[in-house]
């Protein structure tokens, strides 16, 4: 595509990195545009400030050969690609702060013909709200030729939205194979998306309008935290009947038509743990079960801090590793992490008594050091703690032999050391609600017996009746 060959891309994170250098491989020129000075210097020197498997070979690759550039003020290009952060404010409603600042950017350079793309997670209506915005600062263009009075299409500027769905530690991968989602805010705009997204992705382009594709993203992950919830919500269950959740979710799914997920200790990530709250946000009335599905999971979360609380109590003299800081196996991405949040519970409350273990960072955060945390490696964790609480299921984790840890104390919310022995279980069981004691007043007689003060033939059926 002669007429799509610089591209830029504003935000350099998770996502936007991967895709500048994936892009860049393939020829075209891609500059990239952050805020953080310390990224931008980063990526020009040609090193990477996230891990992510052969990630750092490509941008080594392409920067070096000039096809990538890192600035922190963007310029003139033929593409823009929006992948900004989109968080969730207090209130659990949308934050599109960065998104509108970069579209109020590109409003001022974009030109005929530029296509502008939208790949942050984004509410319903958000593409359309980008386009109208350069329709009234740009009133020169049209958007998608969109009632051009027969000018050429290339006088128009093209708005269209297409979510990434890719796997952390997969990303490189799935940028290309995995089929995308591709609206316009007009047909013209879809068709001209799906042009450039086929020049690098393998997997089916398969266009729609811009509100359809902002929703079906936000459908993918509301549809992950619901299922998330049930795991979270029958290991409670199990909890209270003494019950091995892991046992019983495997027999389960020996059931043709069943697939229970593992349940944990929340939810976390940009993705699952926000974008929910996006279309709650939109229908609040409606989106009762993507609602109770995220109270459940965060629940999840406090559940766990109160069991790890109640055993470190009970051991006023044992040292505790916090095994896992990230949201998920083998990843160094924090970002809403259930473990960040019960590691920081646990050291604000217990100081130095807390190891932290996280083999994917190079050090602790720093809100861990004011309070005396030490960060530690799995080996010295096992081999000093008393008390282990696993929080992710990290290759390093599972791989320690039983006998190294044969003596912890454990909370095991992953399930990755089930061979523990008795007294180290899951969680502890949550007490059921007490029965209420019943006191009975008996007075018998050969044909009648009064039970607090209320008489019944000796042998009538309600008395004889089971229960």
């Amino acid at each position: 595509m002669p007429d799509l060959q610089k591209i830029q891309i504003f935000g350099l994170g998770y996502i936007g990195l991967p895709t500048a250098a994936l892009i860049a491989s393939r020829g075209m020129q891609v500059i990239g545009i952050d805020t953080n000075e310390r990224v931008v210097k980063k990526i020009q020197s040609g090193t990477v400030h996230i891990a992510e498997p052969d990630l750092d070979g490509l941008v080594q690759k392409v920067v070096s050969n000039g096809s990538l550039t890192a600035k922190s003020k963007a310029e003139a290009a033929d593409v823009f690609i929006i992948a900004v952060p989109t968080p969730i404010d207090a209130e659990n409603r949308p934050d599109l702060t960065s998104v509108m600042a970069a579209a109020e950017t590109i409003s001022g350079l974009v030109k005929p013909g530029n296509l502008i793309i939208l790949e942050s997670t984004s509410p319903i209506g958000t593409t359309e709200k980008i386009a109208n915005m350069i329709a009234e600062r740009r009133p020169d263009l049209t958007i998608g030729n969109h009632g051009s009075n027969g000018r050429n299409a290339t006088e128009g500027v093209f708005v269209a939205y297409c979510p990434e769905r890719v796997l952390p530690g997969r990303i490189l991968t799935e940028l290309v194979n995995n089929d995308r989602c591709i609206g316009g805010v007009t047909p013209a705009c879809s068709k001209r998306a799906q042009r450039f997204y086929k020049t690098f992705v393998r997997g089916a382009c398969v266009a729609t309008t811009a509100r359809t594709a902002e929703l079906v993203k936000l459908t993918e992950n509301a549809y992950r935290d619901t299922n998330i919830a049930f795991a979270n919500e029958l290991s409670l269950i199990c909890d209270r009947h003494d019950i091995n959740v892991w046992e019983a979710i495997d027999l389960a799914n020996r059931h043709p038509r069943v697939k229970i997920l593992r349940p944990g200790p929340g939810v976390g990530g940009h993705c699952i743990a926000v974008d929910p709250w996006f279309i709650i946000d939109s229908a609040p009335d409606l989106a009762r079960v993507m609602r109770t599905s995220r109270e459940v999971n965060n629940h999840k979360t406090e559940v766990i801090i109160d069991r790890a609380v109640a055993l470190i109590d009970e051991n006023p003299y044992a040292s505790v590793a916090c095994c896992g800081l990230a949201f998920k196996a083998n990843v160094d991405d924090l970002r809403e992490s259930p473990a960040m949040e019960i590691a920081s519970h646990l050291v604000n409350k217990y100081g130095s008594r807390i190891k932290i273990v996280e083999p994917n960072l190079k050090q602790m955060p720093l809100q861990f050091s004011k309070y005396g945390a030490e960060f530690v490696n799995i080996d010295d964790a096992v081999r000093t703690c008393e008390i282990a609480i696993i929080l992710v299921d990290h290759d390093e984790f599972k791989s320690v032999p039983l006998a190294d840890r044969r003596h912890l104390d454990v909370i095991d919310t992953r399930g990755i050391w089930q061979d523990m022995p008795a007294r180290s279980q899951e969680y502890t069981p949550l007490p059921a609600k007490p029965a209420q004691p019943f006191v009975a007043t008996l007075s018998l007689t050969p044909n009648h017996l009064a039970v607090n003060g209320v008489e019944h033939d000796a042998l009538s059926s309600d008395m004889l009746a089971p229960g």
